[in-house]
């Protein structure tokens, strides 16, 4: 009897060395295959990533895995969760790197589509964080036009039109990517005028952006805008707002000047931003800002054309 028992647990232990060398086997074919650019199997770990436990920045592994279960389950907490961490993760430049040559963007960008309005501000958020590498802005640049769509269209207001902004304006601190959006402008100035503070500041980061590249001041001239955009002008208007706008005038008439388009009259359709920005009505309004209490407002105004 004890002979048979032990044979038994000899079996036994052949049986668990086998499997333990078969799971040795498939993790090491499994890091090799990642170190070829192939994803990783999900694992428990992966889903532990996201649970706000880990301070440090992820490593490229971590990173993979973190993409895998991003892009294979379709729990929206565990989606949401892992979008925050890849936003975070995202923040730091190396980090962007990693993401982009790990195919991460376009996972991340599938996710502005989701119902769901926080995984959406999540995914957008991320894409805001990977956008400030240049490199990574040339496969971002294919979801401009869904984030124009979705900001334009959107709740007024709300975090995802915010989150959405915040994109579009680190895509166009440099002129590439610009021209995607000359057939929003004249939206984009709808929501400068119906939306709260924090949304006027984020359209006129934007705007003001544009206004930098002489290439886009047709566009912006020729938009059609409520003459209530003049009111943004008034000495109360927060100074945040106000000094915005001022520089708005000021790039707009800087590339006017460039291209000798003062020396002549511009043709522009009436109701048009031209109209206003140099209508008697707005003149006055300068003359008014002329002796404004703010030296950084006054400042501003003495550098445009005198009214």
């Amino acid at each position: 009897m004890g002979g048979a028992r032990a044979v038994g647990w000899v079996a036994a232990g052949l049986v668990l060395g086998a499997g333990a060398c078969y799971c040795i086997y498939k993790l090491m074919r499994g890091q090799r295959q990642g170190g070829r650019g192939l994803r990783l199997r999900p694992s428990r770990s992966a889903e532990d990533l996201t649970n706000g436990s880990y301070d440090d920045v992820l490593n490229a592994d971590q990173l993979q895995k973190l993409l895998y279960l991003l892009e294979s389950i379709d729990d929206p907490v565990i989606t949401e969760r892992a979008l925050v961490t890849l936003g975070n993760n995202a923040a730091f430049s190396a980090n962007q790197v990693i993401i982009r040559e790990l195919g991460g963007i376009p996972i991340i960008g599938s996710k502005i589509n989701n119902p769901n309005h926080s995984i959406k501000e999540k995914a957008l958020n991320a894409l805001n964080n990977l956008s400030v590498n240049v490199d990574n802005q040339v496969k971002i640049k294919a979801y401009i036009c869904q984030v124009c769509k979705d900001v334009l269209s959107g709740p007024l207001d709300s975090a995802v039109q915010l989150a959405g902004l915040r994109l579009l304006t680190n895509m166009t601190v440099t002129n590439d990517h610009q021209h995607m959006l000359s057939k929003y402008i004249t939206d984009l100035f709808h929501v400068l005028l119906t939306g709260n503070g924090s949304t006027k500041v984020q359209v006129l980061k934007l705007l003001v952006n544009l206004s930098e590249n002489p290439a886009m001041a047709d566009g912006l001239l020729g938009a059609q805008v409520d003459a209530s955009f003049l009111s943004l002008y008034d000495g109360h208007v927060a100074k945040e707002i106000l000094l915005r706008v001022l520089t708005l005038s000021q790039n707009i008439n800087n590339c006017l000047e460039k291209e000798g388009c003062l020396a002549i009259q511009p043709t522009f359709p009436k109701g048009s931003l031209f109209f206003l920005l140099y209508g008697e009505e707005c003149a006055q309004k300068m003359r008014a800002l002329a002796a404004h209490r703010d030296a950084d407002v006054k400042e501003k105004v003495t550098v445009l054309p005198k009214f």
